[in-house]
């Protein structure tokens, strides 16, 4: 049974650009060939954490939104706590009402880019 998801996971801040566009495409990679369909994809950046981690102050905030089976969300979660990148991560299930939230600040995000594009 197919059931939404929402994953947000903080890499560490000692790596390049490119470094964390890699990290971020081997766990999309990882859903997809799990069978999982991703809905939402959001990459918020380098942000300051709330308290340090690892020594750290800040890392790389991603966020993914997917439909998918309970059990790539457990091999999901097993390739967090493998890779030394990652320095926190959370996955949820998603119920009627955060799916309603989470379609809401997508077509915001979406019209805010429009509107810059034409500004």
């Amino acid at each position: 049974m197919q059931n939404n998801y929402e994953t947000v996971f903080i890499l560490t801040p000692v790596l390049s650009d490119e470094q964390a566009k890699e990290a971020v495409s081997k766990y999309k990679k990882l859903l997809v060939d799990a069978g999982a369909k991703i809905l939402n994809e959001e990459h918020w950046g380098l942000k300051k954490l709330a308290y340090p981690i690892q020594k750290k102050s800040t890392g790389f905030y991603h966020l993914f939104q997917f439909t998918a089976s309970g059990e790539t969300i457990s091999k999901l979660e097993v390739e967090y706590k493998r890779d030394e990148r990652i320095l926190r991560f959370l996955t949820l299930k998603l119920d009627k009402h955060a799916i309603e939230y989470a379609e809401k600040r997508k077509n915001k995000a979406k019209q805010t880019k429009k509107e810059a594009a034409n500004a």
